[in-house]
């Protein structure tokens, strides 16, 4: 009789292994980056229903403003899918880096990672807005840092 290899309890080394991937800021990133893509989806889907930004052609018939909506919605869902997905690569990266250097979780690895995502993503408006995004995102990440461990 064969034993099913589900059911067994993996070894010490084979948890250690498994550790040591999913403990990497890489794993962390790649992970955050995946979950921010279907989060991205979800809000993009929902957010394009409510938004009316292109007008229908009124005088094509309802097969063709039907498939025009549906596109519009489609590609709005994926534009935010690929903005949320590089916004949690960079900021769980940037969070696990300062956190394994500094050997420290507090809020100031917020901050810091907030300050670094913000600014990566003005990277294209210039040195002032690069400022701007990353006091934006510093501010917003501590804000939710701080309610979230208010009670620690």
């Amino acid at each position: 009789m064969s034993t099913n290899p589900f059911m067994r309890t993996p070894s010490q080394e084979e948890r250690e292994a498994a550790s040591k991937v999913t403990d990497s800021c890489a794993f962390k990133a790649g992970f955050s980056g995946i979950a921010g893509y279907g989060i991205g989806l979800l809000f993009g889907l929902v957010l394009s229903g409510i938004e009316f930004s292109s007008p229908v052609d009124t005088t094509a018939s309802t097969k063709d403003q039907i498939k025009t909506v549906f596109r519009d919605m489609g590609n709005k869902s994926l534009s935010s899918a690929k903005n949320f997905a590089i916004m949690a690569a960079i900021y769980s990266g940037s969070e696990c880096m300062i956190e394994s250097y500094r050997a420290k979780n507090d809020i100031y690895n917020s901050i810091g990672a907030g300050c670094i995502t913000g600014g990566t993503l003005a990277v294209k408006t210039g040195p002032r807005g690069m400022a701007a995004g990353c006091a934006g995102f510093a501010a917003f990440s501590a804000a939710i840092d701080w309610y979230m461990h208010k009670d620690d």
